[in-house]
């Protein structure tokens, strides 16, 4: 009989599947140009609110979800690389990496729009605050990264097609439903405290997500807005 575990609690659920429909709307949006750059805007205060929600709930969220439980050390990482360590029922030590370098890249792509100019259609609503020379700097960086954020997206594609096609592991299941299935005679390839702990998901948790995620929303929106 399988082993089911609550890995992925839903606030992390929903922010990651937001987080893709936004990314989705300001990739469209920027190709689409003109009005469309409104709406590019807008997913990209989103993105920066969910951004600064997943780091605040990487601190004090569920098991699986505090980068304290998935965040390898240089040390950690060897040693699974090497094999002489067993993957976590979340993130992986290279998994976390990849998360990590994803919420670098859209950390920055997001603040560096506050502040970004194409002289056509649209400005940032600080590049007001900034000289000239430092909203170029920031534009110049917004499109560098735009190109980088892309090449992490294909490669967090390719890695989850690697993991189906390769080892039959469905990492998208999980980030859908939360629960991951553990069969008896696969428990020996995670971390044993791992599969003792599974992820707070109960209504006091996802209130605690959604007081948060309002408290950053709102604050973000008054410096967007003042």
């Amino acid at each position: 009989m399988k082993k089911i575990i609550r890995v992925w609690d839903l606030p992390v659920r929903l922010f990651h599947w937001l987080l893709v429909i936004c990314i989705v709307v300001s990739f469209a949006t920027v190709k689409i140009g003109g009005n469309a750059m409104d709406f590019h805007a807008r997913a990209g205060y989103c993105v920066l609110v969910l951004i600064i929600f997943r780091i605040c709930w990487g601190l004090i969220g569920s098991h699986h979800a505090r980068f304290i439980n998935f965040v390898p050390s240089p040390k950690g990482l060897l040693a699974y690389v090497s094999g002489k360590t067993k993957a976590g029922l979340g993130h992986n030590p290279l998994g976390a990496l990849s998360v990590l370098a994803l919420i670098a890249s859209v950390s920055l792509q997001a603040v560096t729009g506050l502040f970004a100019n194409d002289d056509i259609s649209f400005e940032g609503p600080f590049a007001k605050h900034v000289s000239n020379r430092v909203v170029e700097l920031l534009t110049s960086i917004h499109h560098f990264n735009e190109k980088v954020l892309i090449i992490l997206i294909v490669l967090h594609l390719c890695a989850i097609l690697y993991y189906q096609k390769f080892k039959g592991e469905n990492l998208i299941k999980p980030m859908l439903l939360g629960d991951k299935e553990i069969d008896p005679s696969e428990e020996a390839k995670y971390l044993p405290a791992d599969l003792g702990h599974a992820s707070k998901d109960g209504g006091l948790q996802r209130g605690l997500a959604l007081l948060l995620l309002s408290l950053i929303a709102v604050i973000l929106g008054y410096f967007i807005t003042a």
